[in-house]
């Protein structure tokens, strides 16, 4: 009896092996993106622009359901997303403003909306196709002016979920002024943190035109960003060029 039950047992493991190596990689199978330009206040958390909790190192990744009104994608570990009182920098912008979405793992989309004072302004149909790495959207934020927030999401087409970003904005104050330091700044850290010929590695700053190497092949920085892991430059063409 004991050796026919072993048996029984050993044949339902083998029956349940191919099953769980089917499913278990639809899991890691997920899109990621957020929007890069101007810095929404993940971009900011990643930059290190501000101190935030563990969504430094994967500002791609604050996804909820459709349907939601909140920076954080009601995800309790990004909280800081939501607090508006914690010292995001606001971009100088006019009432045009074209946005951009960075994406490290794309998804058939259906549309992406913005949000101004709880208000959309803007709708963007995806065509429910997959998006390209990079999307920009170029939109009229009406008579707003002063300090404000933006919401903006990216609905999923085959999927219930959404990814949220939030948008520090002022309006109507003259964009040089504010946005050239944060560029500066931004370009002094990446200037001096990856040497010329190294080799990636994650949490660095990288500037537009910066090379590294990997397994062997060269690479061309053509977004400035900060690296994460799982960002090696095969798997984000949106951010890295093979030369």
């Amino acid at each position: 009896m004991k050796l026919r039950r072993f048996l029984a047992m050993a044949t339902a493991a083998i029956g349940i092996t191919p099953f769980l190596l089917v499913v278990l990689p639809a899991s890691s199978a997920f899109a990621h993106g957020y929007i890069s330009s101007p810095p929404s206040r993940q971009a900011q958390c990643a930059q290190g622009t501000v101190p935030c909790g563990p969504i430094k190192y994967e500002p791609q990744s604050v996804e909820g359901p459709k349907g939601l009104r909140s920076c954080s994608g009601g995800n309790a570990p990004f909280a800081d997303l939501d607090d508006d009182g914690k010292g995001w920098r606001a971009t100088s912008v006019g009432n045009s403003v074209t946005f951009t979405w960075t994406f490290t793992a794309r998804h058939r989309t259906r549309d992406y909306e913005y949000y101004l004072n709880g208000q959309r302004v803007a709708l963007v149909d995806g065509g429910n196709v997959q998006p390209p790495p990079t999307v920009s959207h170029t939109v009229n934020l009406g008579g707003a002016t002063g300090r404000q927030k933006l919401l903006a999401i990216w609905n999923i087409g085959d999927t219930p979920m959404a990814f949220y970003a939030c948008v520090d904005l002022q309006i109507g104050g003259g964009g040089t002024p504010t946005t050239s330091p944060t560029t500066s700044t931004t370009t002094r850290t990446t200037t001096t943190t990856p040497p010329p010929g190294g080799t990636w590695a994650a949490n660095t700053a990288y500037q537009v035109g910066s090379q590294v190497t990997y397994n062997g092949s060269t690479y061309r920085c053509t977004l400035a960003h900060t690296s994460l892991p799982g960002w090696e430059p095969p798997n984000t063409p949106a951010l890295w060029q093979q030369v």
